[in-house]
């Protein structure tokens, strides 16, 4: 029987499905942390048992039966619904959830009105939400892959 080490991953469907939301949400610093997940749920949920070393387990696969109240927690914290987790396949698909986030965060009009647009022109509309983003207290957009860009807002 082999022992598992922290650096075994197991691909379960819960783990997959947790490490696909971990990587497509951003937080302040770039993609959110086990650490920074288990803290919202718990700031939500005080009673909450939940820790970054847990949610690690999770996604590793090294544990795979979450309670209740965590499944329901994490799908209220990414958008999703718990079926997402339970589900043999989930009843929303992914790419629905990510369009729906993206309308709710307003991302898809800005993109719509970007569409067609020339390069420089594209710079000129990134360089006014890099100064409204600032004006707003805001912190600048990093890795984004114009960071010349940004670099010479006002």
């Amino acid at each position: 029987m082999a022992i598992m080490t922290a650096h075994d991953t197991v691909h379960t469907p819960l783990a997959d499905r947790l490490n696909s939301l971990f990587e497509s949400t951003a937080s302040g610093s770039g993609k959110c942390t086990n650490n920074e997940v288990a803290r919202a749920l718990k700031d939500l949920n005080p009673e909450l048992r939940v820790s970054g070393a847990y949610l690690s387990a999770l996604r590793s696969g090294a544990r795979a039966r979450p309670s209740v109240e965590l499944l329901v927690a994490l799908a209220e914290h990414f958008g999703v619904s718990v079926s997402y987790f339970t589900a043999q396949e989930p009843a929303v698909p992914l790419a629905e959830n990510y369009q729906r986030q993206l309308n709710e965060l307003g991302v898809r009009r800005i993109a719509m009105r970007a569409v067609g647009l020339d390069e420089d022109n594209l710079s000129t509309v990134t360089t006014v939400l890099d100064h409204v983003r600032k004006l707003q207290g805001l912190p600048p957009i990093e890795g984004d892959g114009d960071e010349d860009v940004s670099a010479g807002a006002p």
